[in-house]
């Protein structure tokens, strides 16, 4: 397995105006490499999601996980109590389907600005209201392969949209993989089972693992985190990014 030196550093994305805070993991050395987008859960980019786009980083992958909540409450970074995930879900509430995507595609634009990237391999990978960003990120030509970690409402929620995002599904241009949990009250398993039936629909490249495992099982920083889940669906993000990526 792959675990190549890497350095880190927080950037600004710029968007229209905006300045979208991000943080960014990459190898050392000099080449050029596949690049991920890590997008958040509702909690921020924080010491999970950091944590995460470092582990991509190792693997050889020039990774970037910006502020998705920048427009609504800059700096935003918590971890997982009640309040947190009260003032977490007040956050996703007000974030728009076509804002999210302006700053996907801010943060696309912005790597393929970087040396070290190879602009024809761009991926992501998003937990929770990120595997749902994740799955409509999907639907950019940029974007090759895209890991989804139970991702909310995908089923019935356009993020502000009138039309919810599975609609969208036949606009995929990569290959999708979708991870959830059996146990998962946040997301109903006739969810997953129509999100399966549209990708298998519409003949996208695709993968859904399910485990017996709760919401949030890939977070080793929340009691509902499932280690062997967690270590299967790892395995899964690495051979996405291999086959699609390099």
């Amino acid at each position: 397995m792959t675990n190549v030196e890497i350095k880190t550093e927080h950037v600004k994305i710029p968007n229209n105006g905006l300045e979208i805070d991000a943080y960014i993991a990459q190898p050392a050395s000099t080449g050029t490499y596949g690049a991920v987008v890590v997008i958040q859960e509702i909690f921020g980019v924080n010491s999970h999601i950091r944590d995460v786009t470092e582990r991509i980083a190792k693997q050889g992958y020039v990774v970037i996980a910006p502020a998705m909540f920048q427009r609504v409450a800059p700096g935003f970074d918590v971890g997982y109590s009640q309040e947190d995930m009260q003032l977490g879900f007040q956050y996703m509430q007000q974030t728009k389907a076509p804002e999210i995507m302006s700053d996907i595609q801010a943060t696309i634009a912005y790597l393929k600005t970087l040396p070290n990237v190879k602009a024809s391999g761009i991926g992501a990978i998003g937990f929770c209201f990120g595997g749902h960003v994740a799955y409509l990120a999907a639907t950019l030509p940029d974007i090759k392969a895209a890991a989804s970690f139970y991702g909310g409402g995908i089923a019935t929620s356009g993020l502000g949209a009138e039309t919810p995002t599975i609609n969208r599904t036949s606009e995929i241009k990569g290959a999708v993989y979708a991870f959830f949990g059996t146990k998962d009250s946040f997301i109903p398993q006739e969810q997953n089972q129509q999100i399966e039936a549209e990708l298998k629909k519409h003949h996208i490249n695709h993968g859904v693992f399910r485990y017996d495992a709760d919401h949030g099982f890939f977070c080793d920083q929340r009691a509902s985190y499932n280690s062997e889940a967690a270590a299967d669906a790892w395995q899964h993000v690495l051979e996405l990014f291999q086959n699609n990526l390099n």
